[in-house]
């Protein structure tokens, strides 16, 4: 696994992707450092990060393309499938490097409220808990863009397809809203959402067989539950569209609330996406 981290370490510092990602990433937090908290005089750093939040969703897809489509386009990843390293050890090291690249701009992030300090009252709990809130967010993003860059073998499709999910999540709540609560709407919508999963399965297993079964049995239940209790379904688009909205639970921290809910929220992001990226390249190995 050390050995993955480090050639992925290398491949980022040795092409402009790294130093683009952090040159890019530290001049628009310093940007709305300046300002959200130096200019405003706002002493919660946690509204740079908010500000910051939009353009970031332009960086995963940036350092995440790569990470899995290049080695299926090269076939490169033939040679790590036949070492002797274990599929799930070069998945977390690939994961782990992302993650060493996002953290080298959040460990430089935690000098801004020792500045701001040098200004006024800064609240450093809040603060801290906002750039850890952040680095989670962040984490279950990259975790995202790992696994469609592991379906697919162009980069460009890679960065264009997180993008689109990643655009999706951070708008999920305000999209639910527009949309009408009625059990028939929440039965069409989430019978497109379930066709979806199926499409998932298929591209994590690969089994057509098995992914319409997965379809027919989650449609027809869907079916039951619209015929047999509609008003179970009232409602409950937009409690599943605000459950699907990352970057919703990042506003908790910002206005002071630790959510540890939000913390498991994130980790389970991450480590569902992961163990769907380990089952998907594991397929490929024995394909």
């Amino acid at each position: 696994m050390l050995a993955i981290y480090k050639k992925e370490m290398r491949a980022y510092f040795t092409s402009i992707v790294g130093y683009l990602f952090l040159a890019f990433f530290l001049a628009l937090i310093g940007l709305y450092f300046y300002a959200q908290n130096l200019y405003s005089g706002s002493p919660n750093f946690g509204y740079a990060l908010g500000g910051v939040m939009m353009f970031f969703i332009l960086l995963v897809p940036m350092v995440t393309m790569r990470i899995m489509a290049e080695e299926n386009k090269q076939k490169t990843d033939q040679l790590l499938y036949t070492s002797p390293i274990s599929v799930t050890r070069i998945i977390l090291g690939k994961y782990l490097s992302i993650l060493s690249m996002f953290g080298i701009v959040m460990l430089i992030t935690c000098f801004y409220p020792v500045m701001l300090s040098q200004y006024g009252t800064v609240n450093f709990k809040q603060s801290y808990a906002c750039i850890l809130a952040f680095f989670l967010m962040g984490a279950a993003y990259m975790a995202i863009g790992l696994f469609i860059s592991a379906l697919t073998e162009s980069q460009a499709f890679a960065a264009i397809m997180t993008f689109v999910v990643v655009i999706i999540s951070v708008f999920a709540s305000q999209i639910a809203v527009l949309l009408p609560t009625g059990a028939k709407t929440a039965w069409l919508i989430f019978s497109v959402l379930l066709l979806g999963l199926a499409g998932i399965s298929y591209a994590v297993m690969h089994n057509i067989t098995v992914s319409i079964v997965i379809a027919i049995i989650t449609e027809l239940a869907l079916f039951i539950l619209y015929q047999a209790k509609p008003d179970a379904l009232d409602g409950a688009v937009l409690n599943v569209f605000g459950w699907f909205s990352i970057s919703d639970r990042f506003t908790d921290f910002v206005y002071g609330e630790f959510a540890v809910s939000a913390v498991v929220y994130y980790i389970s992001y991450c480590v569902l996406f992961v163990f769907l990226t380990i089952q998907a390249v594991k397929k490929r190995r024995w394909s």
